[in-house]
């Protein structure tokens, strides 16, 4: 998916870094600023991987910033721009692209709303789907999701493109039987007799839960038959290769009656599931990333549920408006 030479770092953390490198470029950070700089770089692995990219790269962006050269007018307006002015986005983007290359290009492309808006079937933000569909299988998607459905004569085939979906298959009226298979950015998940649930993951991959009957997943860059993953399993399926299998609970689709269910869970995990019922976006601090959460809270009410995260011992909760407008709720470990 990416090209020679491409980093694939989301499209916020490599906006971020050249945001950083051009308040560089204006003049030496005052002492708040270049705490707050190093801090943003120990915030995340991706955020030091973005840096250190960029770093490799200086060469590149001082060229573009030499006077005379061709990008040297628009390094100098960005500058001159006030922070979060559209002017200013603009060319902190067209640097990110400049920089980052064809990751972020794909990763932005998938994130366009028209992928989610040309979608065949979609829900909003806190909003979840029952459907049946011709041959008898019946879906359940979970918030903030999008998904094409294609039968044709040989094949009955979902294309996953954002969030997550239960799906119990049922046979097929049609002889010779079709194959049954989900597609997603990483490859191929085909049924085997099952109900099993998929969900693409922020950092990359797709989890896949088999919670009865079995689930071929063949990654999108491997040529092998595929991993047969059993029932009472999950797997992360990536474009190259499948995860360790681990095991899998019936409580974790709580979310289909608007539970979450923790047992043991990892904090960050617990955010990414209350993602798809969140206007806001919720950020982990890695120190507390692995901190194991038990219990049973209301997907209805976000709020409540960081509220009752602010309120444990060693956890704090804070509210941010980045400068490019984004809202987050991040989550770390109290001071």
């Amino acid at each position: 998916m990416t090209g020679p030479g491409a980093l694939a770092v989301p499209p916020e953390v490599a906006r971020s870094a050249v945001e950083w490198w051009l308040q560089q470029q204006e003049g030496a950070l005052t002492e708040g600023q270049h705490q707050a700089w190093l801090a943003w770089r120990g915030a995340d692995p991706l955020h030091e991987t973005a840096w250190q990219h960029l770093a490799r790269v200086h060469d590149k962006l001082s060229a573009l910033a030499a006077p005379g050269s061709s990008g040297a007018a628009e390094v100098a307006r960005a500058a001159l721009a006030p922070r979060g002015s559209a002017r200013r986005r603009q060319v902190v983007q067209t640097l990110a692209l400049l920089v980052f290359g064809a990751g972020i290009v794909w990763q932005a492309e998938q994130q366009l709303p028209w992928r989610r808006w040309g979608a065949d079937v979609r829900t909003a933000r806190a909003e979840r789907k029952r459907m049946r569909l011709e041959d008898g299988t019946q879906l359940v998607l979970n918030g903030a999701t999008a998904l094409n459905i294609d039968y044709s004569a040989g094949l009955r085939r979902l294309q996953l493109v954002e969030g997550e979906v239960l799906v119990t298959t049922a046979a097929d009226p049609q002889q010779p039987a079709r194959d049954f298979v989900v597609q997603t950015r990483d490859g191929l998940a085909q049924a085997l007799g099952t109900r099993f649930s998929l969900r693409s993951l922020a950092g990359g991959g797709s989890l896949v839960s088999v919670f009865d009957g079995a689930v071929r997943l063949t990654p999108a860059h491997s040529a092998g038959a595929g991993t047969v993953l059993q029932a009472g399993f999950s797997a992360v399926l990536q474009a190259a290769s499948v995860s360790t299998p681990q095991a899998v609970y019936e409580e974790s689709l709580a979310w289909t009656d608007g539970m979450l269910v923790a047992r043991g869970m990892p904090l960050a995990d617990m955010l990414a599931a209350l993602q798809p019922y969140s206007v806001e976006r919720l950020v982990c601090d890695p120190a507390v990333a692995g901190l194991r959460m038990s219990g049973s809270y209301p997907l209805a009410d976000v709020a409540r549920v960081l509220a009752t995260l602010d309120a444990l011992p060693g956890l704090r909760v804070r509210n941010l408006v980045r400068w490019w407008g984004q809202r987050e709720v991040v989550v770390e470990k109290a001071i």
